[in-house]
């Protein structure tokens, strides 16, 4: 065939080789097909003479004069077959040679080692399951163009093994998450997605209009209030894994349709989340990954326990200098300006502050970094500290300078948290979920609650440059 043949013409040809196929008795498009294992059971499994049966999409094919060789592939491993005209007839062997890389088929044979040691079927029966029409990108190179890879993500599993081995290992970590949890006792809960009040956190949300019951709706941003609602139900122990949206905007490590997982612990507080998620961590690199050392983002990162831990403000000190919060405003505003931190008008001088920490030193903390008692006005949802009520009893983890993981000794005095709504809402009552103030009045137990960024957390495991690279059908912007 041609190098020089356009998509087009590729597409006739296969289509004219299918024609072809289907004359030969080979319909394009056959029925299921019963395998004895997967290519991947198979090599594991091998035992020669043993008689199987599998199926998988052909991705290399060496045709001769009375044999072939291919390839094929499951998506769990590659193995080869050997056809040869004497042993399937010269009508089947003749209709095999018509065959095109990408044609997925199902065959029956005998397993042997080569002369060069490698694990092969020789097929005594095959059929044909699904014809491809447009052809695989080369087979050296796969498919290499990144927004391509995205926006056709089929193409880019099937072309791309190492795409494939990601999402392998991101079901892998959402499965064993599941089951860390479940052995602790907590259960997996549904929340709901279409929230009449967008609540849980500070984000612009998705809006939509539900006909039924003439009401406009909110994508949930987090799932939090309502977890919160089964913790004073009575449920003690329970998460949630699922989506979160924010109307916001897409780069490197932000994606506006995202997987968080959210746990609440009845009598627990922010010290029960910290060592839940260093636990949690480490089990997963060493069950999944057997190493607890990774590269991510230029950086080799070690999760080894216990993690540092820097209440917020000896980090600004350490970095900003001792006399920081004795400083002025306007003195603020003049090292950000140094530091090429851009302020909005009207910031006030923790604003300021938290402008600089978010800009230049919280992608500073490379290993895994607790950064505790944070000024209460940054997290409304939080237990403020016993000895300093300006700062609440929180920790946000910051792994590659990314923050991975917030969780809160959670306010449970729904005066307080009705006050700290208000605040935040600055006159709009409409924002103040009154439904979940309600539940705390019941009484919610003192209860240790975190957020963990799913994807953030395999782009670490699987060293990932990019979000896109572990959400399989990420958001993009539309063509042309």
């Amino acid at each position: 065939m041609s190098e020089e043949l356009s998509g087009n013409e590729y597409r006739q040809q296969r289509i004219e080789n299918m024609q072809k196929l289907e004359e030969a008795g080979f319909p394009a498009f056959g029925k299921a097909f019963e395998r004895t294992s997967n290519l991947a059971e198979l090599n594991e499994t091998f035992e020669v003479g043993r008689q199987v049966k599998i199926c998988g999409r052909i991705v290399a094919m060496r045709k001769m004069g009375k044999m072939a060789f291919a390839h094929i592939s499951d998506g769990s491993d590659k193995f080869q077959l050997m056809v040869k005209k004497d042993l399937i007839g010269e009508e089947n062997f003749a209709a095999f040679r018509l065959l095109d890389i990408g044609d997925i088929v199902g065959v029956e044979g005998e397993i042997f080692r080569t002369r060069t040691e490698e694990n092969t079927v020789r097929v005594m029966e095959w059929t044909l399951l699904s014809k491809a029409l447009l052809p695989l990108p080369e087979k050296f190179h796969g498919l290499q163009d990144v927004e391509m890879r995205y926006r056709q993500r089929a193409l880019d599993l099937i072309s791309n093994p190492e795409s494939m081995e990601v999402f392998k290992k991101r079901t892998q970590v959402m499965r064993e998450i599941r089951r860390f949890l479940d052995d602790r006792g907590f259960s997996e809960v549904e929340t709901p997605m279409l929230q009449q009040i967008a609540g849980g956190a500070a984000a612009k949300p998705f809006k939509a209009h539900y006909n039924a019951l003439n009401v406009d709706v909110f994508m949930r941003i987090a799932p939090e209030l309502y977890l919160k609602r089964l913790i004073v139900g009575g449920m003690d122990r329970v998460y949630e894994m699922n989506r979160n949206f924010r109307n916001e905007g897409l780069d490197r490590t932000h994606n506006p349709e995202f997987t968080c997982l959210e746990i609440y612990q009845a009598f627990g507080d922010m010290r029960t989340m910290q060592e839940l998620i260093q636990s949690m961590f480490v089990h997963l690199a060493e069950t999944i990954f057997e190493t607890v050392e990774f590269d991510w983002m230029d950086n080799t990162i070690n999760l080894q326990t216990p993690w540092r831990e820097v209440p917020y403000r000896d980090l600004i000190r350490e970095r900003l200098g001792d006399d920081w919060f004795s400083k002025t405003l306007d003195e603020a505003k003049a090292k950000a300006e140094e530091l090429e931190v851009h302020i909005e008008e009207g910031m006030d001088f923790r604003e300021v502050t938290h402008e600089i920490y978010d800009k230049t030193i919280e992608g500073t903390l490379i290993q895994p970094t607790f950064i505790t008692r944070l000024p209460a006005e940054l997290v409304p949802l939080a237990n403020r500290c016993a000895d300093d009520p300006e700062l609440v009893d929180v920790f946000e983890l910051i792994i590659g300078g990314k923050e991975i993981a917030p969780a809160y000794s959670e306010l449970n005095d729904p005066i307080e948290q009705r006050k700290r709504f208000e605040e935040q809402a600055a006159g709009d009552g409409s924002k103040i979920d009154e439904d979940f103030l309600s539940a705390l009045e019941y009484g919610m137990p003192p209860t240790g609650g975190m957020g963990i960024g799913i994807d953030r957390l395999l782009m670490l495991l699987t060293g990932s440059d990019a979000i896109r690279d572990v959400i399989l059908f990420p958001q993009l912007k539309p063509r042309g």
